[in-house]
């Protein structure tokens, strides 16, 4: 962080209250520098064609120029150009992307409003933070639900958030802390942009921020910061009569209560309080479930972040919080693996085996959690299997053991 983010950072912290002013002029050449480092450089282009690789070739140019536009505040947004993503249901989820302009500019402003909001968000909220990670959020549910003896749990999953999320409430939760009109006018461009489908017609969204922005993280975090999060904290949690505890990660939470009727009163009341704000519960994914250490020989589980939680019976007959992965997730990833060994047996061993490793390694490296070998292990066996059962396809000699 720069010496002025530092210092937006501290008096957002010391001063819950105070609204920032001539946030704007913080978007010079040494932030858009600094942003440019953090921008991910294999990600595909936007509707213009430019790569990073074409903007780095003159990247000191490019960024004072860019400077310039912001600075005499004739820079306009492109248009987002849309692709269409498979999803592990079939469906398949729309992604945005930006210009490599665009994404620099929403790098710098994201960096601004983490450094304001970064201090306000709560300590449940896991998704998109610097230092915290989806592996803390399970960590974190996973301790206490075996130590804290909370008994029904609440997961829940909002229906197309992204593109549900509302304008108006938005600007007015930004106001709360920023009182710079020329910032907000350029955010509000971003959510106001034109998107490209894949069918190449343009259409303007009235909701929502494009899956795939920078930006669009943070703006959820923000969203769902006063939406949620404020909400349970300071009107829930009050009026329990037993333990409640709430993780988010992005729009994907889990809340856990220790006494029935406040699960049932919380369950009860948690849509009414999302369409106030103009969101919608996922019905399939949205589910009051009992779940408690004294019943861990029947088949109760729920889903967090692509695990699994169940409860099992230890070696000395005590009952332990089990995670594995989502039978769902375990699924589509063999099914993935096993049609793209499928498509590759026909070229040379040496040319794809390095590439199906790193996504081997991939996979371990999130699903690799303690009590989850049996997944990661099943998996492994099965990708070898394919292994030998396709390169030997190609002729009728068998060429692999």
């Amino acid at each position: 962080m720069t010496t002025a983010l530092h210092a937006i950072a501290f008096k957002a912290q010391s001063h819950p209250r105070h609204r920032f002013q001539n946030l704007y002029g913080l978007l010079n050449s040494k932030l858009l520098h600094q942003s440019w480092v953090q921008l991910n450089k294999q990600a595909r282009p936007g509707i213009d064609g430019v790569t990073t690789e074409a903007y780095r070739q003159s990247l000191s140019q490019n960024i004072h120029r860019l400077h310039q536009r912001l600075r005499g505040k004739h820079y306009r947004t492109q248009a987002i150009k849309r692709i269409l993503i498979p999803k592990g249901n079939g469906k398949q989820r729309p992604l945005g992307l930006p210009t490599v302009e665009d994404k620099l500019v929403q790098q710098s402003v994201a960096q601004i409003l983490q450094s304001i909001w970064e201090q306000d968000l709560q300590p449940f909220s896991y998704g998109y933070r610097s230092g915290k990670s989806a592996h803390q959020a399970v960590h974190s549910l996973g301790l206490n639900l075996q130590f804290k003896g909370y008994g029904y749990v609440v997961e829940a999953d909002i229906k197309g958030f992204f593109d549900q999320l509302d304008h108006r409430w938005l600007l007015r939760m930004l106001a709360l802390r920023i009182d710079d009109k020329a910032l907000l006018t350029l955010i509000k461009q971003w959510l106001k942009i034109q998107v490209q489908t894949p069918d190449g017609k343009f259409n303007k969204p009235e909701a929502g921020t494009p899956q795939g922005g920078v930006i669009s993280q943070v703006l959820a975090n923000i969203y769902l910061h006063y939406a949620l999060d404020l909400g349970f904290e300071k009107m829930v949690k009050p009026r329990m009569h037993g333990r409640a505890m709430l993780i988010r990660y992005a729009d994907d939470f889990v809340v856990t209560f220790q006494l029935k009727t406040d699960a049932e009163r919380f369950y009860r009341v948690l849509p009414q309080r999302l369409n106030k704000f103009g969101l919608q519960l996922a019905p399939e994914k949205t589910h009051l479930k009992r779940f408690s250490r004294f019943h861990p020989r029947r088949k109760r589980q729920f889903q967090f972040l692509g695990f699994e939680f169940y409860w099992s019976l230890d070696v000395n007959q005590r009952p332990r919080l089990r995670r594995r992965t989502a039978a769902k997730k375990q699924k589509d990833t063999m099914e993935t693996l096993y049609h793209w060994i499928k498509a590759k047996r026909s070229e040379r061993l040496r040319e794809w085996l390095p590439v199906l490793k790193r996504k081997l390694q991939g996979f371990q490296n999130y699903f690799g959690l303690p009590d989850n070998s049996r997944s990661l292990c099943r998996l492994y066996s099965y990708v070898l299997h394919s292994i030998h059962k396709w390169p030997n396809r190609r002729s009728q000699r068998k060429s692999y053991n």
